[in-house]
Protein backbone atom coordinates (compact mmCIF):
# COMPACT_ATOMS: atom_id res chain seq x y z
CA UNK A 1 0.00 0.00 0.00
CA UNK A 2 1.30 3.63 -0.78
CA UNK A 3 2.03 5.71 2.44
CA UNK A 4 -0.55 8.09 3.09
CA UNK A 5 0.63 11.06 3.28
CA UNK A 6 0.69 13.58 6.34
CA UNK A 7 -1.49 11.69 9.21
CA UNK A 8 -1.63 13.96 12.21
CA UNK A 9 -4.61 14.04 14.96
CA UNK A 10 -6.89 17.10 15.34
CA UNK A 11 -8.50 18.76 18.10
CA UNK A 12 -11.99 18.79 19.06
CA UNK A 13 -12.24 22.10 17.57
CA UNK A 14 -11.48 21.47 14.73
CA UNK A 15 -13.45 18.06 14.55
CA UNK A 16 -16.78 20.61 14.74
CA UNK A 17 -15.42 22.99 12.18
CA UNK A 18 -15.12 19.41 9.89
CA UNK A 19 -18.58 18.28 10.79
CA UNK A 20 -20.28 21.35 9.88
CA UNK A 21 -18.56 21.59 6.56
CA UNK A 22 -19.38 18.13 5.40
CA UNK A 23 -23.50 18.74 6.40
CA UNK A 24 -23.25 21.67 4.24
CA UNK A 25 -21.39 20.38 1.83
CA UNK A 26 -24.25 17.19 2.20
CA UNK A 27 -27.09 20.11 1.51
CA UNK A 28 -25.49 20.74 -1.88
CA UNK A 29 -23.45 23.46 -1.61
CA UNK A 30 -21.00 24.46 -4.50
CA UNK A 31 -18.10 24.45 -2.05
CA UNK A 32 -17.54 24.30 1.84
CA UNK A 33 -18.03 27.54 4.17
CA UNK A 34 -15.29 30.10 3.92
CA UNK A 35 -12.55 29.20 5.70
CA UNK A 36 -13.82 26.03 6.31
CA UNK A 37 -11.57 23.11 6.76
CA UNK A 38 -12.32 21.89 3.31
CA UNK A 39 -11.88 24.83 1.45
CA UNK A 40 -8.47 23.54 0.79
CA UNK A 41 -9.25 21.16 -0.84
CA UNK A 42 -12.26 21.88 -2.86
CA UNK A 43 -10.23 24.75 -3.82
CA UNK A 44 -7.82 22.78 -5.40
CA UNK A 45 -6.79 22.63 -9.31
CA UNK A 46 -5.74 19.82 -10.93
CA UNK A 47 -2.18 19.44 -12.78
CA UNK A 48 -2.90 17.69 -16.02
CA UNK A 49 -0.63 15.46 -17.78
CA UNK A 50 -0.61 13.16 -20.29
CA UNK A 51 -1.78 9.51 -18.47
CA UNK A 52 1.45 7.17 -17.61
CA UNK A 53 1.20 3.77 -18.96
CA UNK A 54 0.00 0.96 -16.89
CA UNK A 55 3.20 -0.85 -15.07
CA UNK A 56 2.68 -5.15 -14.62
CA UNK A 57 1.54 -5.80 -11.11
CA UNK A 58 3.72 -6.90 -8.83
CA UNK A 59 3.68 -10.92 -8.36
CA UNK A 60 1.91 -10.63 -4.50
CA UNK A 61 -0.96 -9.14 -6.65
CA UNK A 62 -1.17 -11.41 -9.28
CA UNK A 63 -3.69 -14.17 -9.19
CA UNK A 64 -2.81 -17.30 -8.49
CA UNK A 65 -3.77 -18.51 -11.86
CA UNK A 66 -3.17 -16.41 -15.35
CA UNK A 67 -2.04 -13.10 -15.30
CA UNK A 68 -3.66 -10.12 -15.37
CA UNK A 69 -3.15 -7.80 -19.01
CA UNK A 70 -4.09 -4.01 -19.27
CA UNK A 71 -6.32 -4.71 -22.31
CA UNK A 72 -6.02 -0.70 -22.79
CA UNK A 73 -2.11 -0.84 -23.76
CA UNK A 74 -0.63 1.84 -25.67
CA UNK A 75 -4.28 3.66 -24.97
CA UNK A 76 -2.98 5.78 -22.21
CA UNK A 77 -1.20 8.74 -24.73
CA UNK A 78 -5.30 9.46 -25.47
CA UNK A 79 -6.51 10.59 -22.21
CA UNK A 80 -4.61 13.13 -19.72
CA UNK A 81 -4.29 12.61 -15.71
CA UNK A 82 -4.19 14.25 -12.54
CA UNK A 83 -4.50 13.89 -9.42
CA UNK A 84 -6.96 15.38 -6.38
CA UNK A 85 -5.99 15.47 -2.77
CA UNK A 86 -8.87 14.60 -0.55
CA UNK A 87 -8.93 14.15 3.46
CA UNK A 88 -9.13 10.85 4.89
CA UNK A 89 -11.33 11.31 7.49
CA UNK A 90 -14.03 14.30 6.47
CA UNK A 91 -14.79 14.98 10.01
CA UNK A 92 -11.06 15.59 10.42
CA UNK A 93 -10.01 17.07 7.48
CA UNK A 94 -6.35 18.29 8.67
CA UNK A 95 -5.96 14.77 9.96
CA UNK A 96 -3.72 13.51 6.48
CA UNK A 97 -4.85 13.36 2.57
CA UNK A 98 -5.10 10.37 0.40
CA UNK A 99 -4.07 11.06 -3.06
CA UNK A 100 -7.31 9.99 -5.85
CA UNK A 101 -6.37 9.94 -9.33
CA UNK A 102 -8.69 11.17 -12.09
CA UNK A 103 -8.66 11.11 -16.06
CA UNK A 104 -9.93 12.99 -19.13
CA UNK A 105 -10.48 13.34 -22.48
CA UNK A 106 -11.80 16.64 -23.70
CA UNK A 107 -15.28 16.86 -25.54
CA UNK A 108 -14.77 16.26 -29.20
CA UNK A 109 -16.88 19.42 -30.30
CA UNK A 110 -15.94 22.37 -27.22
CA UNK A 111 -18.56 24.84 -29.15
CA UNK A 112 -21.27 22.10 -27.54
CA UNK A 113 -19.81 21.18 -24.36
CA UNK A 114 -22.48 20.38 -22.05
CA UNK A 115 -20.29 19.71 -19.09
CA UNK A 116 -18.10 16.46 -17.47
CA UNK A 117 -19.55 12.65 -17.48
CA UNK A 118 -18.10 10.28 -14.84
CA UNK A 119 -17.83 7.12 -15.16
CA UNK A 120 -17.85 4.48 -12.20
CA UNK A 121 -17.05 0.41 -13.26
CA UNK A 122 -18.85 -1.35 -9.90
CA UNK A 123 -16.88 -2.98 -7.60
CA UNK A 124 -16.72 -1.76 -4.83
CA UNK A 125 -13.08 -1.67 -5.49
CA UNK A 126 -13.56 -1.31 -9.37
CA UNK A 127 -10.74 1.15 -10.89
CA UNK A 128 -12.21 3.53 -12.83
CA UNK A 129 -9.26 5.31 -14.29
CA UNK A 130 -9.11 3.97 -18.35
CA UNK A 131 -13.28 4.53 -18.55
CA UNK A 132 -13.01 7.46 -20.58
CA UNK A 133 -11.03 5.29 -23.37
CA UNK A 134 -13.52 3.14 -23.70
CA UNK A 135 -16.33 5.76 -24.20
CA UNK A 136 -13.86 7.97 -27.05
CA UNK A 137 -15.88 6.99 -29.83
CA UNK A 138 -19.25 7.18 -28.46
CA UNK A 139 -21.68 9.96 -28.94
CA UNK A 140 -21.25 11.08 -25.49
CA UNK A 141 -17.21 12.08 -25.85
CA UNK A 142 -18.56 14.80 -28.68
CA UNK A 143 -20.57 16.89 -26.35
CA UNK A 144 -19.03 16.02 -22.92
CA UNK A 145 -15.64 15.62 -20.89
CA UNK A 146 -15.07 12.25 -20.23
CA UNK A 147 -14.05 11.76 -16.59
CA UNK A 148 -12.80 8.68 -14.94
CA UNK A 149 -11.05 8.16 -11.54
CA UNK A 150 -9.70 5.45 -9.31
CA UNK A 151 -11.57 5.29 -5.97
CA UNK A 152 -9.88 5.46 -2.80
CA UNK A 153 -8.15 2.07 -1.82
CA UNK A 154 -7.71 1.51 -5.55
CA UNK A 155 -5.03 1.29 -8.26
CA UNK A 156 -3.45 4.35 -9.28
CA UNK A 157 -4.91 6.17 -5.96
CA UNK A 158 -3.93 5.46 -2.37
CA UNK A 159 -4.15 1.92 -2.27
CA UNK A 160 -6.12 -0.29 0.38
CA UNK A 161 -4.55 -3.97 0.56
CA UNK A 162 -5.41 -7.03 2.49
CA UNK A 163 -2.30 -9.31 3.65
CA UNK A 164 -2.67 -12.37 1.36
CA UNK A 165 -3.26 -15.54 2.92
CA UNK A 166 -3.74 -19.03 1.48
CA UNK A 167 -6.91 -20.06 0.43
CA UNK A 168 -8.09 -22.52 2.71
CA UNK A 169 -11.72 -22.51 1.66
CA UNK A 170 -12.59 -26.09 -0.19
CA UNK A 171 -12.46 -26.24 -4.13
CA UNK A 172 -16.04 -27.57 -4.11
CA UNK A 173 -19.25 -26.51 -5.46
CA UNK A 174 -20.78 -28.56 -2.87
CA UNK A 175 -19.31 -29.04 0.57
CA UNK A 176 -20.04 -31.88 2.90
CA UNK A 177 -21.45 -30.62 6.43
CA UNK A 178 -17.92 -31.39 7.93
CA UNK A 179 -16.25 -28.69 5.30
CA UNK A 180 -18.60 -25.58 6.34
CA UNK A 181 -16.69 -24.91 9.64
CA UNK A 182 -13.45 -24.07 6.91
CA UNK A 183 -15.51 -21.37 5.13
CA UNK A 184 -15.74 -19.59 8.90
CA UNK A 185 -12.10 -20.29 9.22
CA UNK A 186 -10.95 -18.75 6.38
CA UNK A 187 -13.48 -15.56 6.68
CA UNK A 188 -12.10 -14.99 10.25
CA UNK A 189 -8.40 -15.46 8.76
CA UNK A 190 -9.34 -13.16 5.88
CA UNK A 191 -10.38 -10.38 8.20
CA UNK A 192 -7.47 -10.52 10.24
CA UNK A 193 -5.40 -9.95 7.11
CA UNK A 194 -6.90 -7.23 5.94
CA UNK A 195 -7.28 -5.91 9.15
CA UNK A 196 -3.28 -5.72 9.31
CA UNK A 197 -3.18 -4.58 6.07
CA UNK A 198 -5.71 -1.36 6.34
CA UNK A 199 -5.24 -0.79 9.59
CA UNK A 200 -6.53 2.66 10.59
CA UNK A 201 -7.23 3.41 7.30
CA UNK A 202 -10.13 0.96 6.74
CA UNK A 203 -12.96 3.07 8.40
CA UNK A 204 -12.70 5.44 6.01
CA UNK A 205 -13.07 3.41 2.96
CA UNK A 206 -16.59 3.90 2.40
CA UNK A 207 -19.26 4.54 -0.40
CA UNK A 208 -19.95 7.76 1.07
CA UNK A 209 -16.71 9.08 1.24
CA UNK A 210 -16.08 7.72 -1.84
CA UNK A 211 -18.95 10.23 -2.99
CA UNK A 212 -17.46 13.10 -1.18
CA UNK A 213 -14.49 12.66 -3.25
CA UNK A 214 -16.70 12.80 -6.13
CA UNK A 215 -17.92 15.73 -5.35
CA UNK A 216 -14.15 16.81 -4.46
CA UNK A 217 -13.39 16.18 -8.07
CA UNK A 218 -15.98 17.96 -8.86
CA UNK A 219 -14.69 20.93 -7.69
CA UNK A 220 -12.00 20.79 -8.92
CA UNK A 221 -12.37 19.99 -12.31
CA UNK A 222 -14.14 23.83 -12.26
CA UNK A 223 -17.95 22.51 -12.57
CA UNK A 224 -21.32 23.47 -10.54
CA UNK A 225 -22.48 20.03 -11.07
CA UNK A 226 -21.12 17.03 -12.87
CA UNK A 227 -23.24 13.98 -15.07
CA UNK A 228 -22.65 10.84 -13.63
CA UNK A 229 -22.59 6.91 -15.32
CA UNK A 230 -21.89 4.17 -12.69
CA UNK A 231 -21.99 -0.05 -13.39
CA UNK A 232 -23.36 -2.25 -10.75
CA UNK A 233 -21.75 -1.04 -7.31
CA UNK A 234 -21.53 2.03 -9.07
CA UNK A 235 -25.29 2.89 -9.25
CA UNK A 236 -25.14 2.53 -5.36
CA UNK A 237 -22.71 4.73 -5.03
CA UNK A 238 -24.24 7.37 -8.28
CA UNK A 239 -27.78 6.95 -5.42
CA UNK A 240 -25.49 7.96 -2.64
CA UNK A 241 -23.79 10.75 -4.29
CA UNK A 242 -26.85 12.12 -5.34
CA UNK A 243 -28.27 12.31 -2.15
CA UNK A 244 -25.41 13.41 -0.66
CA UNK A 245 -25.14 15.88 -2.58
CA UNK A 246 -28.08 16.57 -4.75
CA UNK A 247 -26.82 20.39 -5.91
CA UNK A 248 -24.30 18.89 -7.34
CA UNK A 249 -25.80 15.75 -9.80
CA UNK A 250 -27.25 16.62 -12.84
CA UNK A 251 -27.95 13.49 -15.02
CA UNK A 252 -27.58 10.28 -13.84
CA UNK A 253 -27.59 6.80 -15.19
CA UNK A 254 -27.51 3.52 -13.34
CA UNK A 255 -26.72 0.40 -15.43
CA UNK A 256 -27.08 -3.20 -13.76
CA UNK A 257 -28.43 -1.86 -10.40
CA UNK A 258 -27.54 -3.26 -6.92
CA UNK A 259 -31.65 -3.05 -4.68
CA UNK A 260 -31.16 -0.59 -2.39
CA UNK A 261 -32.33 -2.51 0.26
CA UNK A 262 -30.17 -5.85 -0.19
CA UNK A 263 -26.77 -4.24 1.14
CA UNK A 264 -24.78 -6.29 2.04
CA UNK A 265 -25.70 -9.59 2.41
CA UNK A 266 -28.85 -9.97 0.44
CA UNK A 267 -27.21 -9.13 -2.16
CA UNK A 268 -24.41 -12.05 -1.97
CA UNK A 269 -27.38 -14.42 -1.65
CA UNK A 270 -29.46 -12.84 -4.60
CA UNK A 271 -26.53 -13.79 -7.07
CA UNK A 272 -26.94 -17.66 -7.21
CA UNK A 273 -30.82 -16.83 -7.53
CA UNK A 274 -29.78 -14.97 -11.00
CA UNK A 275 -27.33 -17.49 -11.97
CA UNK A 276 -29.59 -20.71 -11.32
CA UNK A 277 -32.24 -18.18 -13.52
CA UNK A 278 -29.90 -18.48 -16.61
CA UNK A 279 -29.25 -22.12 -16.03
CA UNK A 280 -33.32 -23.10 -16.09
CA UNK A 281 -33.73 -20.56 -19.14
CA UNK A 282 -30.99 -22.06 -20.66
CA UNK A 283 -32.17 -26.01 -20.15
CA UNK A 284 -36.34 -25.09 -21.17
CA UNK A 285 -34.27 -23.86 -24.55
CA UNK A 286 -32.45 -26.87 -25.18
CA UNK A 287 -35.57 -28.95 -23.71
CA UNK A 288 -37.50 -27.92 -27.02
CA UNK A 289 -34.49 -28.58 -29.15
CA UNK A 290 -33.83 -32.47 -27.99
CA UNK A 291 -33.98 -33.87 -31.58
CA UNK A 292 -30.57 -31.41 -31.84
CA UNK A 293 -28.86 -32.13 -28.41
CA UNK A 294 -30.61 -35.11 -26.96
CA UNK A 295 -30.49 -33.77 -23.26
CA UNK A 296 -34.18 -34.38 -22.98
CA UNK A 297 -37.79 -33.01 -23.35
CA UNK A 298 -38.45 -30.54 -20.66
CA UNK A 299 -36.71 -28.09 -18.94
CA UNK A 300 -37.05 -30.41 -15.57
CA UNK A 301 -35.60 -33.19 -17.96
CA UNK A 302 -32.96 -31.26 -18.92
CA UNK A 303 -31.81 -30.08 -15.34
CA UNK A 304 -31.70 -33.48 -14.64
CA UNK A 305 -29.41 -35.05 -17.02
CA UNK A 306 -27.27 -32.61 -15.88
CA UNK A 307 -27.50 -33.29 -12.42
CA UNK A 308 -27.17 -37.21 -13.46
CA UNK A 309 -23.52 -35.63 -14.83
CA UNK A 310 -22.49 -33.90 -12.03
CA UNK A 311 -23.45 -36.76 -10.05
CA UNK A 312 -20.63 -39.06 -12.51
CA UNK A 313 -18.42 -35.89 -12.21
CA UNK A 314 -18.18 -36.49 -8.86
CA UNK A 315 -16.97 -39.49 -9.09
CA UNK A 316 -14.95 -39.85 -12.55
CA UNK A 317 -13.98 -36.47 -14.37
CA UNK A 318 -13.16 -36.17 -17.70
CA UNK A 319 -9.65 -35.07 -18.67
CA UNK A 320 -9.18 -32.34 -21.22
CA UNK A 321 -7.41 -32.95 -24.05
CA UNK A 322 -5.75 -29.53 -24.34
CA UNK A 323 -2.76 -28.06 -23.02
CA UNK A 324 -3.00 -24.40 -21.96
CA UNK A 325 -2.34 -22.51 -25.10
CA UNK A 326 0.97 -20.18 -23.82
CA UNK A 327 -1.11 -16.90 -25.06
CA UNK A 328 -4.14 -17.67 -22.43
CA UNK A 329 -3.93 -15.19 -19.52
CA UNK A 330 -7.03 -16.65 -17.99
CA UNK A 331 -7.76 -20.29 -15.71
CA UNK A 332 -7.23 -23.06 -17.75
CA UNK A 333 -9.01 -25.96 -15.74
CA UNK A 334 -6.95 -29.34 -16.11
CA UNK A 335 -10.31 -31.40 -15.62
CA UNK A 336 -13.79 -31.63 -15.42
CA UNK A 337 -15.44 -32.51 -12.60
CA UNK A 338 -18.73 -31.29 -10.50
CA UNK A 339 -16.99 -28.59 -9.53
CA UNK A 340 -16.02 -27.11 -12.49
CA UNK A 341 -19.55 -28.44 -14.21
CA UNK A 342 -21.21 -26.08 -11.86
CA UNK A 343 -18.88 -23.03 -12.84
CA UNK A 344 -19.20 -23.65 -16.26
CA UNK A 345 -22.96 -23.81 -16.68
CA UNK A 346 -23.16 -20.87 -14.37
CA UNK A 347 -21.27 -18.55 -16.73
CA UNK A 348 -21.74 -20.02 -19.89
CA UNK A 349 -25.72 -19.83 -19.43
CA UNK A 350 -25.81 -16.31 -19.27
CA UNK A 351 -24.87 -15.00 -22.97
CA UNK A 352 -27.61 -16.09 -24.65
CA UNK A 353 -26.05 -16.09 -28.11
CA UNK A 354 -23.75 -19.06 -27.29
CA UNK A 355 -26.62 -21.29 -26.04
CA UNK A 356 -25.81 -23.99 -28.66
CA UNK A 357 -22.13 -23.86 -27.65
CA UNK A 358 -22.99 -24.65 -24.17
CA UNK A 359 -25.43 -27.43 -24.93
CA UNK A 360 -22.92 -29.34 -27.55
CA UNK A 361 -20.30 -29.53 -24.72
CA UNK A 362 -22.62 -30.62 -22.24
CA UNK A 363 -23.46 -32.95 -24.57
CA UNK A 364 -19.61 -33.90 -25.56
CA UNK A 365 -18.83 -33.96 -21.75
CA UNK A 366 -21.94 -36.28 -21.26
CA UNK A 367 -20.82 -38.62 -23.74
CA UNK A 368 -16.96 -38.75 -22.62
CA UNK A 369 -18.25 -39.55 -19.24
CA UNK A 370 -19.41 -42.58 -20.40
CA UNK A 371 -17.13 -43.79 -22.46
CA UNK A 372 -14.43 -42.49 -19.91
CA UNK A 373 -12.25 -40.65 -22.55
CA UNK A 374 -10.78 -36.85 -22.50
CA UNK A 375 -12.67 -34.04 -23.47
CA UNK A 376 -12.16 -33.06 -27.54
CA UNK A 377 -9.68 -30.01 -28.11
CA UNK A 378 -13.02 -28.09 -29.94
CA UNK A 379 -15.07 -28.64 -26.57
CA UNK A 380 -12.00 -28.02 -23.75
CA UNK A 381 -11.34 -24.93 -25.85
CA UNK A 382 -15.18 -23.50 -26.03
CA UNK A 383 -15.44 -24.58 -22.28
CA UNK A 384 -12.40 -22.88 -20.87
CA UNK A 385 -13.69 -19.46 -23.41
CA UNK A 386 -17.10 -19.66 -21.89
CA UNK A 387 -16.13 -20.31 -17.87
CA UNK A 388 -13.66 -17.06 -17.90
CA UNK A 389 -14.11 -13.94 -16.07
CA UNK A 390 -14.09 -12.49 -19.40
CA UNK A 391 -16.33 -8.92 -18.10
CA UNK A 392 -15.66 -9.01 -14.47
CA UNK A 393 -13.83 -6.26 -13.61
CA UNK A 394 -10.66 -6.72 -11.35
CA UNK A 395 -11.35 -5.92 -7.49
CA UNK A 396 -8.14 -4.35 -5.96
CA UNK A 397 -7.45 -6.30 -2.96
CA UNK A 398 -9.09 -4.76 0.12
CA UNK A 399 -11.40 -2.71 -0.99
CA UNK A 400 -14.49 -5.03 -1.85
CA UNK A 401 -13.24 -6.52 1.42
CA UNK A 402 -13.67 -3.37 3.24
CA UNK A 403 -16.62 -1.35 1.76
CA UNK A 404 -19.31 -4.21 2.30
CA UNK A 405 -18.27 -4.39 5.60
CA UNK A 406 -20.30 -1.07 6.14
CA UNK A 407 -23.47 -3.34 6.66
CA UNK A 408 -23.66 -4.79 9.46
CA UNK A 409 -23.89 -8.73 8.54
CA UNK A 410 -24.89 -11.79 10.55
CA UNK A 411 -22.36 -12.88 13.41
CA UNK A 412 -24.47 -16.57 14.05
CA UNK A 413 -22.70 -19.26 11.86
CA UNK A 414 -25.48 -21.30 12.10
CA UNK A 415 -27.42 -18.94 10.31
CA UNK A 416 -24.42 -18.90 7.27
CA UNK A 417 -24.44 -23.04 7.52
CA UNK A 418 -27.67 -23.18 7.11
CA UNK A 419 -28.32 -21.49 4.11
CA UNK A 420 -25.46 -23.21 2.94
CA UNK A 421 -27.03 -26.21 3.79
CA UNK A 422 -29.63 -24.90 0.83
CA UNK A 423 -27.22 -23.63 -1.75
CA UNK A 424 -25.41 -26.69 -2.40
CA UNK A 425 -28.14 -28.29 -3.00
CA UNK A 426 -30.52 -25.78 -5.27
CA UNK A 427 -27.83 -22.99 -6.36
CA UNK A 428 -24.39 -24.97 -6.76
CA UNK A 429 -23.93 -23.07 -9.80
CA UNK A 430 -20.66 -20.68 -8.91
CA UNK A 431 -19.38 -18.04 -11.26
CA UNK A 432 -16.64 -14.91 -10.66
CA UNK A 433 -19.17 -12.56 -9.02
CA UNK A 434 -18.99 -15.17 -5.95
CA UNK A 435 -22.53 -17.39 -6.76
CA UNK A 436 -23.22 -20.79 -5.47
CA UNK A 437 -22.25 -22.28 -2.07
CA UNK A 438 -19.57 -18.98 -1.64
CA UNK A 439 -22.55 -16.80 -1.78
CA UNK A 440 -24.21 -17.99 1.09
CA UNK A 441 -20.76 -18.32 3.53
CA UNK A 442 -19.09 -16.00 6.08
CA UNK A 443 -17.15 -13.57 5.07
CA UNK A 444 -14.58 -11.45 6.37
CA UNK A 445 -17.64 -8.91 7.39
CA UNK A 446 -18.72 -11.99 9.78
CA UNK A 447 -15.67 -11.13 12.00
CA UNK A 448 -15.71 -7.37 10.92
CA UNK A 449 -12.82 -5.97 13.46
CA UNK A 450 -13.29 -2.07 12.87
CA UNK A 451 -16.77 -0.15 13.57
CA UNK A 452 -18.05 1.96 10.51
CA UNK A 453 -17.83 5.65 11.85
CA UNK A 454 -21.59 6.04 10.06
CA UNK A 455 -24.67 3.94 8.70
CA UNK A 456 -25.23 3.27 5.45
CA UNK A 457 -26.55 6.68 3.61
CA UNK A 458 -30.49 6.39 3.53
CA UNK A 459 -31.09 7.49 -0.56
CA UNK A 460 -33.25 9.61 -1.78
CA UNK A 461 -33.31 12.41 -4.69
CA UNK A 462 -34.28 15.91 -4.12
CA UNK A 463 -33.34 18.11 -6.04
CA UNK A 464 -31.65 16.83 -9.01
CA UNK A 465 -33.25 15.82 -12.40
CA UNK A 466 -34.63 12.65 -13.35
CA UNK A 467 -32.38 9.77 -13.60
CA UNK A 468 -32.47 6.52 -15.44
CA UNK A 469 -31.76 2.67 -14.10
CA UNK A 470 -30.88 0.11 -16.59
CA UNK A 471 -31.54 -3.68 -15.78
CA UNK A 472 -32.05 -6.52 -17.37
CA UNK A 473 -33.28 -10.08 -16.81
CA UNK A 474 -31.32 -13.09 -15.61
CA UNK A 475 -28.25 -10.42 -14.07
CA UNK A 476 -26.05 -12.95 -12.57
CA UNK A 477 -24.67 -10.61 -10.26
CA UNK A 478 -27.43 -7.98 -9.75
CA UNK A 479 -30.76 -8.95 -9.93
CA UNK A 480 -33.44 -7.37 -12.23
CA UNK A 481 -36.02 -6.82 -9.10
CA UNK A 482 -32.74 -4.41 -7.80
CA UNK A 483 -33.60 -1.96 -11.18
CA UNK A 484 -37.38 -1.48 -10.15
CA UNK A 485 -36.63 -1.09 -6.54
CA UNK A 486 -33.87 1.65 -7.38
CA UNK A 487 -36.18 3.20 -9.84
CA UNK A 488 -38.66 3.84 -7.33
CA UNK A 489 -36.43 4.92 -4.30
CA UNK A 490 -34.92 7.47 -6.61
CA UNK A 491 -38.26 8.10 -8.78
CA UNK A 492 -36.16 7.79 -11.87
CA UNK A 493 -36.84 5.58 -15.23
CA UNK A 494 -36.61 2.43 -15.85
CA UNK A 495 -35.37 0.36 -18.84
CA UNK A 496 -35.59 -2.74 -18.92
CA UNK A 497 -33.44 -5.35 -21.13
CA UNK A 498 -35.89 -8.75 -21.80
CA UNK A 499 -33.99 -12.23 -22.38
CA UNK A 500 -30.99 -10.90 -21.18
CA UNK A 501 -28.64 -12.49 -18.57
CA UNK A 502 -26.11 -9.88 -19.03
CA UNK A 503 -24.33 -7.39 -16.82
CA UNK A 504 -24.09 -3.89 -17.71
CA UNK A 505 -25.95 -2.44 -20.95
CA UNK A 506 -25.01 0.64 -22.18
CA UNK A 507 -22.15 0.67 -24.92
CA UNK A 508 -23.68 -2.72 -25.24
CA UNK A 509 -26.99 -3.03 -26.17
CA UNK A 510 -28.17 -0.77 -29.07
CA UNK A 511 -31.31 -0.02 -27.89
CA UNK A 512 -30.29 1.13 -24.94
CA UNK A 513 -27.24 3.00 -26.23
CA UNK A 514 -29.79 4.92 -28.46
CA UNK A 515 -31.57 5.51 -25.63
CA UNK A 516 -29.27 6.72 -22.84
CA UNK A 517 -27.31 8.79 -25.11
CA UNK A 518 -30.77 10.79 -26.11
CA UNK A 519 -30.96 11.21 -22.47
CA UNK A 520 -27.79 12.14 -21.65
CA UNK A 521 -27.22 14.52 -24.43
CA UNK A 522 -30.35 15.87 -25.34
CA UNK A 523 -31.95 15.23 -22.28
CA UNK A 524 -34.95 13.19 -23.92
CA UNK A 525 -36.32 10.82 -20.84
CA UNK A 526 -37.64 7.22 -22.60
CA UNK A 527 -41.24 6.51 -21.65
CA UNK A 528 -42.19 4.83 -18.82
CA UNK A 529 -41.95 0.98 -19.15
CA UNK A 530 -39.32 1.29 -22.31
CA UNK A 531 -38.41 -2.23 -22.63
CA UNK A 532 -35.41 -3.57 -24.65
CA UNK A 533 -34.44 -6.90 -26.49
CA UNK A 534 -31.28 -8.45 -25.91
CA UNK A 535 -29.20 -10.39 -28.35
CA UNK A 536 -31.10 -13.25 -29.58
CA UNK A 537 -30.70 -16.78 -28.71
CA UNK A 538 -28.96 -19.25 -31.44
CA UNK A 539 -30.89 -19.43 -34.68
CA UNK A 540 -31.74 -23.47 -34.24
CA UNK A 541 -34.92 -24.41 -34.50
CA UNK A 542 -37.57 -26.38 -31.74
CA UNK A 543 -38.66 -29.53 -32.12
CA UNK A 544 -41.90 -28.48 -32.96
CA UNK A 545 -40.67 -25.14 -35.48
CA UNK A 546 -41.71 -26.09 -39.12
CA UNK A 547 -38.71 -24.63 -40.90
CA UNK A 548 -36.32 -26.01 -43.42
CA UNK A 549 -33.23 -28.09 -42.33
CA UNK A 550 -30.76 -25.85 -41.04
CA UNK A 551 -27.17 -26.20 -42.29
CA UNK A 552 -24.60 -28.07 -39.42
CA UNK A 553 -22.18 -25.04 -37.86
CA UNK A 554 -18.93 -24.93 -40.17
CA UNK A 555 -17.31 -22.94 -37.65
CA UNK A 556 -15.87 -24.26 -34.27
CA UNK A 557 -17.23 -23.87 -30.54
CA UNK A 558 -14.45 -21.63 -29.61
CA UNK A 559 -15.00 -19.72 -32.98
CA UNK A 560 -18.56 -19.00 -32.35
CA UNK A 561 -17.89 -18.08 -28.95
CA UNK A 562 -15.39 -15.39 -29.76
CA UNK A 563 -17.65 -14.29 -32.68
CA UNK A 564 -20.33 -13.68 -30.11
CA UNK A 565 -18.11 -11.67 -27.83
CA UNK A 566 -16.43 -10.12 -30.34
CA UNK A 567 -17.93 -6.41 -29.08
CA UNK A 568 -18.86 -7.76 -25.64
CA UNK A 569 -17.75 -4.75 -23.30
CA UNK A 570 -16.56 -1.18 -23.97
CA UNK A 571 -14.77 -1.35 -20.93
CA UNK A 572 -12.11 -3.67 -21.79
CA UNK A 573 -12.14 -2.97 -26.04
CA UNK A 574 -9.69 -0.43 -27.10
CA UNK A 575 -11.26 2.17 -29.45
CA UNK A 576 -9.36 2.69 -32.82
CA UNK A 577 -6.24 4.71 -33.13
Amino acid sequence: MRTVRGVRRGTGAVLTCGITAVLALQAGAASPASGGELATFYGQKLDWKQCEETEPLPPEEQPDEGVIVDPWQGQWKFMECATAMVPIDYTKPEGGQLHVEVSRIKAKDPDHRQGVLLFNPGGPGGGGLSMPLGAREMKVAESFDLIGFDPRGVGRSTRLHCERIEDTRPRTSRPSDDQLSAYADYARAHEDACQRGGKDLRPHISTANTARDMDVIRAALGEKKINYLGYSYGTYLGAVYGSLFPGGLDRSVLDSSMHPDWLWREQALQQSVGVRFNVEQWAGWVGARDRTYHLGTSRQDVLATVEALATDLANHSVPLDRERPEDWPLYWPKEFDRTTLDSFLAQATQPRPVWDVTAEVIGELREAADKKTALSPDAADAAAALAADRDITKVDPGVYDTVSCEADWPTDLDTYYADMRRYREKYPFRDGNGSGVIGAAPTNCTFRSFTPPEKPIGLERKGYPTGLVIQGDGDPATQYEGGPAMAKALDHRLISVRDSGTHGHYGLTECVTERVDDYLVNGTLPPPGTDCAAEPRPSVHADNAVAAKEEAASQSKRDRVDDAFAHHSIWQRPATT
